[in-house]
């Protein structure tokens, strides 16, 4: 009700998660945290009054609230692209691909769990959604990749700063 930055990116939060069905590995929270004093300034200008006749209709300023939207796409932007180098699409499938026969060579996945095989199907996605790397609403949904935060160092290096 009072325009409170909070719901904002609750808001902003709730529908990019939904659009973009990322199962909650983008936010664009990381943005405006990295740009807070930006984000303070753009959003506490929304609430100036309107500077002149030009400046939209209502009480307060519309360019405010355009500089606010473009800011704000700015960031999204620049959050996609920075999860887009995290990724790196062109090269996820390997990096999976690598952890998965380690994991075979460790004994903690059955062997050819990178080929899941239909007659050893049942037990490798098992396998897979024990280490929480699948995921499925039901046993009859469609199974989905999922990125847990265990493995993210490994999946997507440089998603967190390296512990001391």
């Amino acid at each position: 009700m009072d325009g409170n930055g909070r719901v904002a990116r609750l808001m902003s939060h709730a529908m990019l998660l939904d659009t973009l069905n990322s199962g909650g590995v983008w936010s664009v929270a990381r943005g405006l945290a990295r740009n807070v004093g930006e984000y303070k300034r753009f959003l506490a200008n929304c609430d100036l009054p309107r500077r002149n006749d030009l400046d939209g209709r209502g009480t307060l300023s519309e360019e405010a609230l355009a500089e606010w939207t473009r800011f704000f796409l700015t960031v999204c932007i620049d959050q996609v692209n920075f999860m887009e180098s995290l990724f790196q699409p062109d090269r996820l499938r390997i990096r999976i691909l690598l952890w998965a026969e380690e994991e075979i060579r460790l004994g903690e996945l059955p062997p050819k769990s990178t080929n899941i095989l239909e007659r050893q199907a049942r037990r490798i996605v098992s396998a897979l959604l024990e280490k929480g790397v699948l995921v499925s609403d039901s046993s009859r949904s469609p199974l989905r990749l999922t990125f847990p935060a265990a493995l993210a160092s490994r999946w997507m290096p440089g998603l967190f700063p390296d512990q001391p």
